[in-house]
């Protein structure tokens, strides 16, 4: 019976110590990107060995593709959480912008990482083949939500998903990526807790206007 269960156990151990070693590596890469982050400083706030996260990632490359992979697909199952088809077009559209919000909000790590990339030219990301693949089902949930609501008459027909995709991912990607620039010049903070739902329904309001608006 005990040998039944170590197995078990130990691929058990393992996914945890790959979790908590992806999580660390994350806002360590986040804080001081890849070119300033130290394999031996992860190993030391994950108290394992560098020799360890060789093994589980391969390397610092390796490790910093997994931390992009595994950013991106949170945000696109937070997006697969929404039951979009048992709601109406434009309730679906609301909740889809607010929950990515939501998502933002609750995970600037991702911001920054995304934000890195982007001044590096997305060097790293363009190594992740599998990641336009895995980022699909964002745009196809738009779309279908999309589609229904131009079979009834409810959403607009001239704008695509990828459009309504980009709109809200701007809106939300600013809350975070901008918010100590647009704090210092306009004396708000976009993360205060007390504005967190006037901002959050702000994007639904924006959303569904536009897409309920004639073409």
């Amino acid at each position: 019976m005990g040998s039944m269960s170590e197995p078990v156990v130990r691929k058990r151990d393992a996914e945890r110590t790959r979790a908590e070693l992806l999580e660390v590596a994350t806002q360590a890469f986040a804080e001081s990107g890849y070119a300033g982050t130290r394999v031996d400083e992860i190993a030391e706030r994950t108290q394992t060995t560098k020799r360890m996260i060789y093994y589980y990632f391969g390397g610092k490359e390796q490790l910093y593709l997994a931390v992009l992979e595994n950013a991106y697909r949170g945000i696109r199952e937070t997006e697969q959480s929404i039951h979009a088809g048992d709601l109406p077009p434009v309730e679906a559209l609301r909740q889809i912008a607010e929950l990515t919000y939501d998502h933002h909000r609750n995970h600037t790590a991702f911001i920054r990482l995304v934000s890195i990339e982007n001044i590096h030219h997305g060097e790293f990301i363009k190594r992740l083949d599998g990641l336009r693949t895995l980022n699909q089902p964002a745009v196809d949930v738009l779309e279908t939500v999309l589609e229904r609501g131009r079979s009834e008459g409810s959403l607009r027909a001239d704008v695509d998903a990828l459009d309504v995709h980009l709109l809200i991912s701007s809106y939300c990607f600013f809350q975070v990526a901008n918010q100590h620039t647009f704090g210092y010049l306009f004396d708000r903070d976009l993360l205060a807790e007390d504005r967190r739902e006037h901002l959050r329904s702000m994007i639904g309001d924006v959303v569904v206007a536009w897409m309920t608006a004639a073409d």
